[in-house]
């Protein structure tokens, strides 16, 4: 079929055949066919050994799809100077649910030198300490039956199991997901899952396997079916698995001296010793205004990123949050203008081209909102810095719960039940509506929530988002 697309498709100059597996990647969504996916297919051109094998936890449509199209998708950039491609690093894909021990083989396999994974937060399974959390249901599932796992951790320790029963060199294994410092909290829950049940395999792991830190970029809305058909009458041809995003992307990776590090340099990432400190920039600053965007958005109305920050209000308050309350928490970042950082990101989400919907966005938001913006306020009320608009923030997800519950949306968090509960208790009372959200000390740290500064803001900022609600400007 790739020869009967369009000319002006760019498609794989490399012989797909000669393709060997040398990446196994947990968790194949839109985010990693856009992001990962593209660097690897520049890669393939010149060096075949590092074609995808994606596997999917639980869900199988993805790779179904996937697996139909011979793992091609497409990939459509939006706005100025985009262009179409099709993306043919992926060689196999499939369910770690449907086929646990073709996962257990790919894992372990000596060819697999490199192992990824876009999860989101909550895949990770970590408390609100950022540690492994012992008594989540998947976790307590992986410790009673170490040979058949349900989470992510529970496979990668499987798989590494595997690899140093046979005698089998670790494979790099590298987080794509926003967590500050992400390497080190993958490897310790690894480390920590590991330990429950074979204290030698935990130290193997320990001293032989690399986690490189990594900082990932880039705006992927979900591939709706008006994009899918827009596309469909631009190729000629259906692809349900293809997605979009903006043009701009970035990988910086922590410059570990080992063969895959080296590979995706090669490929376009960037590689640095300093990845915390542009992963941070990046977590507080686009992320965070990302999802205070959502929130705030939803609240007046707005349905897309575009349209919520072109609010005047809205975006001024965007704008406010990252000048006043953000970048003065932030080390310098060698490469790394803070100012024109934050403008770029705001030029970003103003993109018409880009239709990101803010409910999108707003997903999973319990596990967002602590990793996102609370790091931030707890570091400013550290250093007596104002938390205003970022408080006024986190009453917009306080609101957006209550609108949920009352309005019987679908919630899209692992918190769910808890938090509808709760929205439903909520009275319109400030003080009273967030001191029911404070309680939860899997979104709040104690400390934070018995903070009487924060408590106040928080307070002062549910009474503006209910003016908002009203259609009134603070």
């Amino acid at each position: 079929m790739l020869h009967a697309l369009p000319a002006h498709v760019a498609r794989p100059a490399y012989d797909r055949t000669q393709l060997q597996p040398g990446i196994v990647h947990i968790g194949p969504g839109a985010f990693h066919r856009a992001h990962q996916a593209a660097f690897i297919d520049t890669l393939l051109h010149d060096d075949p050994r590092w074609a995808i094998t994606a596997i999917a936890l639980r869900s199988r449509d993805t790779t179904d799809t996937l697996r139909a199209q011979d793992g091609l998708f497409t990939l459509k950039t939006l706005g100025p100077a985009s262009w179409t491609r099709v993306i043919g690093a992926i060689r196999d894909a499939f369910s770690a649910q449907d086929d646990p021990s073709g996962t257990l083989t790919a894992l372990g396999a000596p060819a697999t030198r490199l192992i990824t994974l876009t999860i989101t937060e909550k895949g990770y399974c970590l408390d609100g300490n950022g540690q492994l959390d012992l008594s989540h249901p998947d976790i307590v599932h992986d410790i009673a039956r170490p040979d058949a796992p349900r989470s992510a951790i529970g496979w990668l320790v499987a798989g590494l199991a595997r690899r140093k029963a046979a005698g089998t060199p670790p494979p790099v294994v590298m987080s794509c997901d926003n967590l500050t410092d992400n390497g080190s909290r993958l490897r310790e829950a690894v480390v920590r899952l590991a330990r429950q049940s074979d204290t030698g395999l935990a130290g193997w792991i320990e001293r032989h396997t690399l986690f490189p830190r990594t900082m990932v970029d880039s705006i992927t809305p979900a591939s709706d079916p008006a994009f899918l058909d827009a596309l469909e009458s631009e190729l000629g041809t259906r692809d349900d698995a293809a997605v979009c995003r903006e043009v701009f992307t970035s990988w910086v990776i922590e410059n570990l001296d080992c063969e895959p590090v080296a590979a995706l340099g090669r490929a376009g990432a960037v590689l640095t010793s300093d990845v915390r400190g542009h992963a941070l920039a990046k977590l507080r600053v686009l992320n965070g205004a990302h999802s205070a965007l959502a929130w705030m958005g939803l609240a007046l109305g707005y349905q897309r990123v575009s349209e919520a920050i072109a609010d005047d209000w809205l975006g001024a308050s965007i704008a406010e949050m990252i000048g006043q309350e953000i970048l003065p928490g932030l080390a310098p970042v060698q490469g790394l203008d803070p100012d024109a950082y934050a403008q770029g990101v705001l030029a970003r989400f103003a993109n018409p081209a880009i239709s990101h919907k803010l409910s999108q966005i707003a997903w999973d938001s319990s596990q967002k909102l602590p990793v996102r913006l609370l790091g931030t306020v707890a570091d400013n009320l550290q250093a007596g810095r104002p938390v205003v608009h970022l408080a006024r923030a986190a009453a917009a997800w306080m609101r957006f719960v209550v609108r949920a519950a009352r309005e019987g949306w679908a919630l899209t968090d692992p918190l769910q039940e808890t938090l509808l509960v709760a929205g439903r208790d909520c009275t319109g009372d400030p003080a009273g509506d967030t001191a029911r959200f404070l309680e939860m000390e899997q979104v709040f740290p104690p400390g934070l929530a018995r903070n009487p500064d924060f408590r106040s803001a928080l307070s002062r900022g549910y009474g503006d988002i209910l003016k908002l609600e009203r259609g009134l400007r603070p």
